[in-house]
């Protein structure tokens, strides 16, 4: 009798809120997981710089796309779905936007800044804007006044993030902590899915004055 108790035992607010806080870590690693993908960009740049480029514009467009396609009811198979698994809920009854400016942000890096600080601003892109949010869902903590839902946690990841990246390609530690100070602070910035473009421009603008390219 006492085992069957405990087995209808209502849900608390503690356990429930923490189902809710789980289930917003694992869409977000989903979402995020997706997201890195943009680190192999320099890797295929550096291979060839034109057809990565237009890799990019191709991809960008079949998402746009799809994503038209889904919101007409007519999803297309397997890239709909994740976008729905990966989209936050806010963004689903309308266009999702988030691959859209991702591919752009990676695209302006490309074009505008030569390669070395193109890889910096979509590394940053891709790691600082990842741990930032990844972090941030997962500890929670403090939030930035005035900056929305961004958390001291998520910058820090940021800032982390981003100096171990940029050390390891400039070998420089001074310039690698102006380019993450750049990066945390764009991405503190609560711009939405904007940010994808924000964040690598800006950072690749910084990179290539540091770096004299």
């Amino acid at each position: 009798m006492q085992q069957s108790r405990e087995l209808t035992r209502p849900v608390t607010g503690d356990q429930s809120e923490f189902t809710v806080a789980v289930a917003r870590f694992q869409a977000e690693i989903v979402r995020k997981t997706l997201h890195l993908l943009i680190a192999l960009v320099p890797v295929l740049a550096s291979v060839n710089l034109s057809a990565t480029l237009s890799l990019l514009a191709a991809g960008t467009i079949f998402y746009a796309f799809a994503e038209a396609s889904r919101r007409q009811g007519s999803p297309i198979l397997v890239v709909s779905d994740l976008t729905i698994i990966a989209s936050r809920e806010r963004d689903r009854k309308g266009f999702v936007l988030g691959p859209v400016t991702l591919g752009l942000g990676a695209m302006l890096s490309l074009i505008l800044y030569p390669l070395p600080s193109a890889s910096i601003a979509i590394l940053a892109l891709a790691f600082g804007d990842s741990f930032a949010s990844l972090v941030g869902t997962l500890l929670r903590g403090p939030k930035i006044p005035f900056l929305g839902t961004k958390t001291v946690a998520g910058s820090l990841a940021c800032f982390t993030a981003v100096f171990l990246v940029t050390l390891g390609i400039t070998m420089k530690p001074v310039d690698a902590l102006a380019v993450a100070a750049a990066a945390t602070v764009l991405e503190a910035i609560p711009a939405g899915n904007f940010d994808n473009i924000i964040i690598p421009f800006g950072v690749g603008l910084v990179a290539t004055q540091l770096l004299g390219h």
